[in-house]
């Protein structure tokens, strides 16, 4: 008798390939310079996408992408990035900005404002076009979630790859998360005004009343919790945060980084909080890259959204470098200094994914604008390392040159010098 296959037993194969393809070309490949693996499993969900696999194989991504299995994928993803997004939101340190607010909300201003102008300035050359802004979506909020999306800067992403060049801990990495931390906030706030809807105020109004009331009651129970129970109350934190902004019409990403960015990343070990956002990433984060993937479209002609993306992503580097640049003639930085933490800000990858999934939800934009921003998304994080690692090298080299000192141990408070072998391919 022949055997039917299940809907799990296809549930199986589709998380066989989720984690087999991305690996073994990261591995094999040896992409780890410029495109480490978290951006090797986007590329490969769109690969596995209905744009590519789907065109190609129409039988095989039927068989494998059941409605069903979609349904249970989509709803892995979806808890993974609510869990990824907490974590952001725990790792802000607001605190530290404030101490050096006044050049951190200058080069957060500038390195944010100037790239979501030319970002926005893009969005109504794409309005001319049909194809572009979703069914839902008024003009100005697709010009300023798009505008938004070219200025987002990665959190999660930008740590990972200070970690690799050896400067998250030094003092010039801590100045470039204190500037990355106040723009997470900032787009988040922007992303909730773009998300209002005037039909649901009132239940948008009660759930931040609710909220905040609730978050008094929150904290006040975290302090006098172990630490290990503040793990478990920390799920459910999420989940109920998640369900009220959802509910509210806000999204549930929204939040879930309300839900972390309210909690202080010192009721946590540091240690296991960096494990647990390297698990999320490692277990849980490729189902959603794939479910990204399998939401692009080229409706509107392959070639047309490469050159959309194109145009985005001029934008957004073009934007993000020249106001990083300008903040850097103010506060009268070093030479050398502005390009390399412009560079290194332009990282996107999940936060402007997670950020274009949220305006696809809300049909603010169609698939087609989503590609487009994934493409860009994409390309501005692989440009990152090549690009960043021989500037970090010269900027040392003109430190010591200054001091007449050798590289490693130049007086510079923030540019000693990282592990050579974490900057090479």
């Amino acid at each position: 008798m022949p055997h039917t296959i299940s809907t799990m037993e296809v549930f199986l194969i589709a998380m066989a390939i989720i984690f087999s393809v991305p690996y073994l070309i990261w591995r094999l490949g040896r992409t780890d310079y410029f495109a480490p693996l978290v951006v090797v499993q986007i590329i490969t969900g769109i690969l596995l996408g209905p744009g590519v696999l789907g065109a190609m194989a129409p039988g095989y991504y039927q068989f494998v992408f059941t409605p069903d299995v979609i349904k249970i994928l989509n709803g892995l993803g979806a808890w993974a990035v609510m869990l990824f997004v907490l974590i952001a939101g725990i790792e802000l340190d607001v605190r530290q900005a404030w101490k050096h607010r006044i050049e951190s909300g200058i080069t957060a201003g500038f390195a944010l404002g100037v790239p979501l102008l030319t970002g926005c300035v893009a969005a109504i050359g794409m309005l001319m076009f049909p194809g572009w802004i979703g069914e839902k979506g008024q003009s100005w909020q697709f010009v300023v979630g798009v505008g938004m999306a070219c200025a987002v800067t990665a959190l999660p992403i930008l740590i990972l790859l200070m970690e690799k060049l050896d400067v998250l801990r030094q003092p010039i990495g801590q100045r470039i998360l204190r500037y990355a931390s106040l723009d997470d906030v900032a787009i988040w706030g922007v992303l909730a005004c773009v998300l209002l809807d005037w039909e649901r105020m009132g239940r948008q109004v009660g759930f931040l009343v609710a909220f905040v009331v609730a978050c008094v009651l929150f904290r006040k129970l975290m302090v006098r919790l172990p630490e290990r129970d503040r793990w478990y109350v920390m799920l459910i934190w999420l989940a109920v945060c998640a369900f009220g902004a959802d509910w509210a019409g806000l999204h549930f990403m929204v939040g879930a980084f309300l839900a972390g960015v309210v909690m202080d990343a010192d009721w946590f070990d540091q240690a296991q909080m960096d494990w647990l956002r390297h698990h999320v990433l490692l277990v849980m984060m490729p189902v959603f890259f794939l479910s990204t993937g399998l939401r692009t479209a080229w409706s509107v002609g392959g070639e047309v959204v490469f050159i959309a993306a194109a145009v985005l992503l001029l934008a957004s580097v073009t934007g993000k470098l020249a106001g990083v640049h300008l903040a850097g003639r103010i506060l009268k930085w070093k030479p050398g200094e502005a390009s390399f933490i412009g560079w290194l800000l332009q990282t996107k990858a999940l936060i402007m994914i997670i950020f274009a999934n949220i305006l696809l939800d809300k049909q603010i934009i169609t698939n087609a604008t989503f590609t487009a921003l994934l493409l860009m998304a994409i390309a501005s994080t692989m440009m990152t390392i090549p690009v960043v690692a021989p500037k970090l090298r010269r900027l040392l080299a003109g430190q010591a040159n200054r001091s007449g000192l050798p590289a490693a141990s130049s007086e510079h408070p923030g540019l000693e010098a990282p592990a050579p072998g974490n900057i090479r391919p």
